[in-house]
């Protein structure tokens, strides 16, 4: 007897962080349940380098998508970060409403400065990025960050210290979430 054969189909992926749809491929739906997909939001943020990461969920017939993690690309903070700049990173978790976050943001100074100033820089970031965290859910954030909206606020709460050139947040991952 003979064995029926079994095709793989497109199935439609809602991303509803940026409104978007794309495509997966799979026998059935189910298999699409937990799965990892890696979008590209360069073109959507006009040159910005950035990828998404997002974990796919069922949800009654519809597949939708959760991000998971947002990361600049080396290769932009290679031409971000000029000669005659410091650059002041940090790596911290932080807890919010939903899940508990990884954050890592990334300080371009104008010209060389201290090292104080930097420690200046570094603290002030961790403190008023923590604050803005603790009320939000994890979605909220990474929608903050995608509109750069964390990043203006964040720099003109920092200019008081030192103007910045740049005011990015590098990475920012969940680590764990909150059932």
């Amino acid at each position: 007897m003979a064995i029926a054969k079994r095709k793989k189909r497109f199935f439609d992926v809602e991303i509803p962080l940026i409104n978007r749809e794309t495509q997966l491929s799979a026998y059935e739906p189910k298999e699409l349940d937990n799965k990892l997909i890696i979008y590209d939001l360069t073109r959507i943020l006009k040159g910005k380098s950035m990828l998404l990461k997002l974990r796919t969920k069922i949800e009654e017939d519809k597949i939708t998508s959760i991000p998971v993690e947002i990361k600049l690309l080396p290769y932009y903070l290679k031409r971000v970060v000029r000669k005659g700049t410091n650059y002041v990173e940090d790596s911290f978790s932080a807890e919010c409403e939903d899940s508990l976050i990884r954050l890592k943001p990334l300080l371009i100074t104008r010209r060389k400065v201290a090292r104080a100033v930097r420690k200046a820089l570094r603290n002030k970031a961790k403190e008023e990025l923590i604050d803005y965290i603790k009320g939000k859910k994890s979605e909220e954030i990474f929608e903050d960050i995608i509109r750069n909206k964390l990043q203006k606020q964040l720099s003109l709460r920092l200019k008081k210290i030192y103007p910045l050139s740049a005011c990015e947040i590098r990475i920012l991952k969940v680590e764990k979430f909150k059932k």
